[in-house]
């Protein structure tokens, strides 16, 4: 039997990459996505002419309470049992530290810690005995960022959720980690002009952005090597080396 592996924000960009990997893996998947339903479909089409696994889409908004009672409704009425909890789907607000409505901070912390925690709690039965749970963190979380302080802050709570989580799911034989990702080449950076992009390129020692299934096949070996745990995987390329 295939195991289950859940990514929240499943069918763009990194999410997308971990879930090709895992599927040629043959991982079931359950990959949950927001309010892209267009791009979800396409995604949904491509990975059944693809791949052979169980693959299933929901739509769960990770900036909403109800999206945790989606997932779990799903997983109970499918009766699945997940080896693999992907938190990878999260926000971000840039409007500038002068300017931030405590609302907008609040959803972004939301979406990025609140709702995994709880989704955590209320699905922690569901994870298969020797599973693991694995993070999207960022390099964001460790180099501090001008353009997004709510986003930096929420990663570096997430880096320490994980250490601290380790402790609270070691009774459960749950392993827990995150990969702290520094620029990839996904659909948000792919936007930006080629001037940009090569006064970053100058500032990573191996002078490029990273593929997504260069990145992806980290987050395999990360949930498949039974004795990692409580780490935070940077993968930067050398950023700030140079």
């Amino acid at each position: 039997m295939n195991k289950f592996a859940l990514i929240t924000g499943g069918t763009k960009g990194i999410g997308k990459a971990v879930a090709e990997v895992l599927a040629d893996a043959n991982y079931n998947l359950i990959l949950t996505y927001g309010n892209d339903d267009e791009t979800a479909a396409k995604v949904q089409n491509e990975f059944k002419n693809r791949f052979k696994s169980d693959i299933f889409f929901i739509k769960a908004d990770i900036t909403q309470e109800d999206a945790i009672t989606i997932i779990d409704k799903f997983l109970t009425e499918k009766n699945i049992q997940v080896n693999s909890l992907i938190f990878n789907a999260a926000i971000t607000a840039r409007t500038p530290f002068e300017e931030i409505t405590q609302k907008e901070w609040e959803q972004v912390f939301y979406a990025n810690v609140h709702f995994p925690v709880f989704l955590l709690q209320k699905i922690i039965s569901k994870i298969e005995t020797g599973g693991n749970v694995l993070f999207t963190g960022s390099l964001m979380g460790i180099y501090p960022h001008s353009l997004s302080l709510s986003y930096g802050v929420t990663k570096s709570a997430v880096h320490s959720l994980v250490k601290n989580l380790v402790k609270y799911l070691a009774p459960y034989k749950i392993r827990i980690n995150a990969i702290a990702p520094g620029f990839i080449d996904t659909e948000w950076h792919n936007t930006k002009s080629p001037e940009l992009r090569k006064s970053i390129e100058s500032k990573i020692a191996v002078e490029r952005f990273c593929d997504p299934l260069e990145l992806a096949n980290i987050y395999k070996t990360t949930i498949e090597n039974g004795y990692l745990n409580g780490e935070i995987i940077t993968v930067s390329g050398g950023y700030s080396y140079k």
